[in-house]
């Protein structure tokens, strides 16, 4: 089943790339056609027009996280204490200001390609709705104001009811910045502008197997690319490379969407406004489109044994009551209201919540970009940079960016990762159910979710 996102934009647009039959020879070769893998091809062909450039796709582009995301184009400042921690002040403000950059170039590049992904910027209110939420946002603003960066603007609760029309919410923080898009139609626009400047696609061409030779390999069911570099961005299927796997660990997260409903959301006063993501462990996040969808989300879906794409992933979702209560939550009228779909999709969780970029261990011409923690589609923007940077052995600023780093392997293996994610999953669900209670967690509770991977922003 497709996303809500995707069924509209396969609308107008429902070309399929050959899969790919037979050997095939290239000076790159790109498995994954997400926004990381297209981003990347684009850089590529910018840098160099003549390079040859396959990529190969396992479902169509946008298939994977690329057309299921909420759609948010988040910047890095909400990063910038864990960047700062890890690489120095003066790095993690120079990703920071890159990635707040990155949202006016995707927003440019749409309007010079004529990709039509319904851009709203009209920022994005980071809330509380319990009084242990309140400030949850601290850590990131103090630390930006150390530097004279401003971000944030802070909300009481009468003026998150002025600009939304949420009831429960007691405060939040505000940044104006945050654009918001169709996530599918970029990806598809994306798509179009790769092919036109001579990126070969193949989809339906899921990679079976990787030849870490010189040259590499890549082994699809109906044929075989050999090339002198090749690029890894499968996203949540890194699981699939024993190099990649222990450095991520695999979290549904499940949308829906409403019908259009304008008229109503005009007498709520939210047909225009700020995004809303919450401060719990897993994540609410709500948001109206330009032609009158709302949709919601929620993070901390189920686990696998293994770490593997099951394929529950894949269908609608099996917590469509959790998300009909959350439209209760933004406004009691809403309680009634059904779902025009709902659909589901796995998050490729690090410990740190930031997204690894580099050259997979003991194989030198390939390369890898993942880990994106549920907030992808500015960073993808960045590491299509970081990696033609790899690929072409630059040596500038991009190549040695902090985000370039080897896997790491914060996560033990089956079957503790299976059971340890289960317990620490089990005591985010009662944290966030005693903090919305104004309630305060037991020691225990609190222990287990702190071990928690980090999303893209910090928790109560």
């Amino acid at each position: 089943m497709r996303s809500h996102w995707l069924q509209q934009a396969l609308a107008s647009d429902r070309e399929v790339a050959p899969c790919l039959e037979g050997e095939v020879r290239a000076d790159v070769c790109i498995v994954g056609g997400g926004y990381a893998g297209l981003w990347t091809a684009l850089e590529l062909k910018h840098a160099e027009p003549g390079l040859d450039v396959v990529l190969v796709e396992a479902d169509i582009c946008g298939g994977g996280a690329s057309g299921r995301n909420a759609g948010y184009l988040v910047d890095l400042w909400i990063k910038f204490p864990v960047l700062e921690q890890r690489v120095g002040a003066d790095e993690a403000l120079r990703l920071c200001r890159a990635s707040e950059a990155a949202v006016d170039e995707i927003a440019a590049f749409c309007r010079d390609h004529g990709i039509d992904a319904h851009l709203r910027t009209e920022g994005w209110l980071w809330s509380a709705t319990s009084k242990a939420e309140l400030g949850a946002w601290n850590a990131v603003v103090e630390a930006l104001e150390r530097h004279q960066v401003h971000v944030f603007e802070i909300w009481d609760r009468a003026k998150v009811e002025q600009e939304t029309c949420f009831a429960a919410e007691l405060g939040g923080a505000f940044n104006p910045g945050l654009t918001t898009v169709q996530p599918a139609l970029l990806a598809r626009g994306l798509r179009r502008v790769a092919i036109e400047r001579g990126v070969r696609i193949h989809e339906n061409s899921p990679m079976r197997s990787l030849d870490r030779a010189r040259p590499p390999r890549v082994h699809t069911p109906r044929g075989r690319v050999t090339a002198e570099r090749v690029v890894l961005t499968l996203n949540a299927w890194s699981l699939a490379l024993p190099e990649l796997r222990p450095a991520i660990v695999i979290v549904g997260a499940d949308m829906a969407a409403t019908p259009p409903m304008l008229d109503r959301l005009a007498e709520l006063g939210w047909t225009k406004g700020p995004a809303v993501v919450d401060s719990k462990s897993f994540a609410n996040f709500f948001r109206t489109t330009p032609d009158g969808h709302l949709t919601v989300g929620k993070g901390g879906g189920l686990l696998n044994f293994g770490n593997r794409i099951a394929s529950h992933y894949h269908g609608p979702t099996k917590r469509s009551g959790v998300l009909r209560d959350m439209l209760a939550r933004i406004h009691p009228s809403l309680a009634s209201v059904e779902f025009a779909a709902t659909w589901c999709g796995p998050i490729d969780r690090t410990k740190s919540g930031l997204p690894l970029f580099g050259r997979l261990p003991r194989a030198p011409d390939i390369f890898y970009g993942y880990g994106f923690s549920g907030n992808g589609i500015v960073p993808c923007r960045l590491g299509g940079r970081i990696l033609s940077a790899l690929v072409r052995e630059e040596r500038e600023e991009w190549a040695a960016s902090a985000l370039v780093r080897p896997p790491e392997r914060d996560f033990p293996p089956e079957p503790m990762r299976y059971i340890g994610g289960q317990l620490v999953r089990a005591a985010i669900v009662r944290k966030d159910r005693l903090i919305e209670r104004n309630r305060r967690p037991d020691a225990l509770t609190r222990s287990l979710a702190a071990l928690a991977p980090a999303s893209f922003k910090p928790t109560s």
